[in-house]
């Protein structure tokens, strides 16, 4: 079994910037991808950004591009969201997940373990 627990959520003014982690104990997922998604209030759950295993491949959704960056520390076991240039539609609560995929992947159903989520909020 596979624990991963988020952390580094908080609240930030447009502009600013915020990293959350994602430490995973447990089963190693050190050959798993990893991925971002978030949920804002009344709204799907969507992908935000993935890495392979390796941390050689990474996929962004468009509305992140530039302003976010993911990231893994294989030795200690987690993961990374680097996020620049807030904006208020950033607002949601992040989950990061790990699965055994091929690639990197935006299919929730690709991914086997969530955490349990932290909330970023960005005040305008």
């Amino acid at each position: 079994q596979v624990q991963l627990v988020e952390s580094g959520g908080g609240l930030v003014q447009t502009g600013g910037s915020l990293r959350v982690s994602c430490a995973a104990s447990g089963r190693t997922v050190s050959r798993y991808t990893s991925g971002w998604f978030r949920q804002a209030p009344g709204k799907e759950r969507e992908f935000v950004a993935a890495v392979t295993w390796s941390g050689g491949t990474t996929d962004y959704a468009d509305s992140v591009k530039g302003r976010f960056t993911i990231s893994r520390n294989i030795a200690q076991n987690t993961v990374y969201l680097r996020m620049n240039s807030l904006k208020p539609e950033d607002t949601a609560v992040y989950y990061c997940a790990a699965g055994q995929v091929s690639g990197v992947s935006r299919y929730p159903g690709d991914y086997d373990y969530w955490g349990q989520g932290t909330q970023v909020t960005v005040s305008s």
